[in-house]
């Protein structure tokens, strides 16, 4: 049986200007009182054609987790653009939201996420390098369909 049931997820700042940092606001529940601490993380994937590119924007263990209801705003600073290849700055990419217990993935939230210029004159002739101008690019994650991936894992 699963010790940890995430009840909710919620994207905040959304949509925003791509430089502002990535929020989630998770609530979940602990069913039974867990030994180690619960270790989250917030991953960009920076091209769909290489996983070197994909950034750990940022990890938080949490815990002691006891038997109880949680909630806990994630923030984490925006993807490096400069370890970014140029042709994957703009379009569609992918945030992940994971969650692990004892270095053991049990949850996977996949969003996709729109990364375009802010107004149609920049998305019509856009600059030739997007690395100086990634302030004139709005970051939409597409709250409205997660995907959700568990996986079973030995809590205690």
């Amino acid at each position: 049986m699963a010790a940890i049931n995430v009840t909710s997820v919620q994207v905040l700042d959304n949509p925003c200007p791509f430089t502002n940092p990535v929020q989630f606001e998770i609530q979940y529940e602990c069913l039974y009182d867990l030994k180690d601490d619960l270790e989250w993380k917030i991953i960009y994937v920076g091209s769909a054609e290489d996983e070197r590119c994909d950034q750990e924007l940022d990890s938080v263990m949490v815990g002691p987790v006891h038997v109880g209801s949680y909630r806990f705003v994630f923030q984490a600073d925006p993807p490096n653009v400069s370890d970014l290849p140029q042709d994957d700055l703009l379009g569609v990419t992918i945030i992940l939201l994971t969650c692990s217990y004892g270095g053991k993935e049990f949850l996977r939230v996949g969003y996709y996420v729109n990364n375009e210029y802010c107004t149609e004159e920049l998305r019509e002739n856009p600059p030739e390098s997007h690395h100086g101008h990634m302030h004139l690019v709005t970051r939409n994650i597409l709250s409205d369909k997660p995907r959700v991936t568990k996986f079973q894992i030995a809590f205690d």
